[in-house]
């Protein structure tokens, strides 16, 4: 406006110049609490235990190079060189591995270490769930339209695609006409932990039921016996295969444990027979993510109408339960469902007790396994740092632990007056809590981690650092 003063936007930056020098300040100091989680849950003694070879003493104790490899990792690192993050932090932490340290370290961790280092997070884990039981509400429950599961513990498998831009071992096309590779996984619906995975190259099966059997073996393994005594195994479609869901009906057969499946299941022509019989009055209404009527959808039990020769193929007991609905504008039907209008899909199953529409809610709940991989690749799982496949095998293994780290951290750590910070996703963590800025000052023999007055979730992360500090050490 004409007669009035301008105002310079950039005004702000008056005298401000930048220059380097500054002692005393650390930057990612949030990422301490997650380093201090690993030494008091026992987590750092028991890799280093792992990791122990006869004869050679090194500088750096491998089991403390791993979990500081998995702290960079939480804190957002994506290459061996984002170490030296760590080794910034010196003045906290003390001596931190160089990036050529970290490298011969994933190089040593041999398929048998791998082995050793996967024992050590199990027994590591009894531990952390011994302290979750004993609190109250005990382990987290897994929770389905609107209701929770109990006692149950829920482990989610699933497969996904990391795409390598340059070329590296055993990367290769994908079914998705990508290239890189594919790792499978397993995650712990109850507490968020990455309990055990395995790198595939990218032209590995969807459906290989060896694979998951692996990998789930794997995972059972990580959950402490005491918690197996009843487990829900999900899988899409990918896990709907005679070996697997055979093996799964031979876990439910061991003493002391009963082992549920809920696996998506292919609309074969078997099963398109079935819904053609099905009585209008037999369709009952689905359940939504709340446990309200899921309007547009409705489900039925195929069992007793699909081919009596076709179901015994498969193990005694198994159910097989669809869902249609009204699809969305512009989605691509089938030609069969282009008939009548429906959107159908199906889902085997062992459960013989509960409402067909809680049991379809169940098996949907399965897609929470997305976000858990999408935790996975901002923490480290987008991208692989080595050529040499056993060195990327080993940073999976350090992805698995960070995982952990972070869930533990959220379970122990962000209680009380820090529950602010328990249910942001790891890009928000690290935005409010890792990367925090602090000055550390030497006071009499004592050193102090401050924490700016300024920063806005400045109350709730000291309040991890004490919960964690009061974490009894396990040795």
């Amino acid at each position: 406006m004409e007669g009035t003063p301008q105002v310079k936007r950039t005004s702000w930056s008056t005298g401000l110049s930048v220059s380097a020098g500054s002692v005393g300040v650390v930057g990612h100091a949030g990422g301490v609490a997650v380093r201090l989680l690993a030494d008091r849950v026992g987590l750092t003694s028991e890799l280093s235990k792992a990791q122990i070879r006869r004869g050679f003493t090194p500088r750096h104790d491998r089991g403390r190079v791993l979990i500081d490899v998995a702290v960079m990792i939480a804190g957002g690192g994506e290459a061996i060189a984002d170490i030296d993050v760590l080794r910034h932090q010196s003045g906290v932490l003390g001596a931190v591995a160089s990036p050529a340290t970290v490298w011969r370290c994933l190089d040593e961790l041999t398929a048998s270490r791998l082995k050793k280092v996967q024992a050590a997070r199990a027994r590591t884990r009894r531990a952390v769930w011994t302290q979750l039981a004993a609190r109250p509400g005990g382990i987290p429950v897994s929770k389905v339209a609107g209701t929770d599961l109990g006692s149950v513990i829920v482990l989610d498998v699933d497969a996904t695609i990391v795409i390598a831009h340059s070329e590296k071992d055993q990367a290769t096309p994908t079914f998705k006409k990508t290239f890189g590779f594919h790792p499978i996984g397993v995650w712990c619906d109850n507490t968020g932990e990455f309990l055990a995975a395995t790198l595939r190259p990218g032209k590995a099966g969807s459906n290989t039921a060896a694979d998951h059997i692996q990998v789930l073996g794997e995972a059972i393994q990580q959950i402490p016996a005491a918690h197996r005594k009843a487990l829900l195994v999900r899988s899409d479609g990918a896990g709907a295969s005679h070996k697997l869901v055979a093996w799964l009906d031979q876990q439910d057969q061991i003493r002391g444990r009963r082992v549920e499946y809920s696996v998506g299941f292919p609309v074969t022509e078997h099963v398109r027979t079935a819904i053609t019989q099905v009585p209008r009055s037999v369709w009952t209404e689905a359940s939504d993510a709340d446990g309200e009527v899921r309007v547009g959808g409705d489900v039925a039990d195929l069992t007793g109408l699909i081919d009596p020769a076709v179901l015994a193929k498969w193990p005694a007991g198994m159910r097989v339960i669809v869902r249609r609905e009204r699809p969305h504008p512009g989605a691509q039907l089938s030609l069969f469902e282009e008939r009548d209008g429906w959107r159908y899909q199906a889902f085997a199953t062992n459960t013989q007790a509960g409402q067909l529409a809680f049991l379809e809610a169940r098996q949907r709940a399965h897609a929470r396994v997305e976000d858990r991989i999408r935790h996975a690749k901002d923490s480290g799982l987008r991208r692989f740092p080595s050529r040499e496949f056993p060195i990327n095998q080993a940073w999976l293994a350090a992805v698995q632990i960070a995982a952990d780290l972070i869930a533990w951290t959220r379970l122990l750590g962000c209680t009380g007056t820090a529950t602010s910070l328990a249910g942001c996703e790891p890009k928000a963590l690290r935005y409010r809590f890792l990367h925090v800025p602090a000055r550390l000052a030497h006071t009499g023999r004592r050193r102090h981690l401050r924490i700016p007055d300024t920063w806005p979730w400045a109350a709730a992360i000291v309040a991890v650092f004490a919960n964690i500090g009061a974490i009894p050490i396990t040795t």
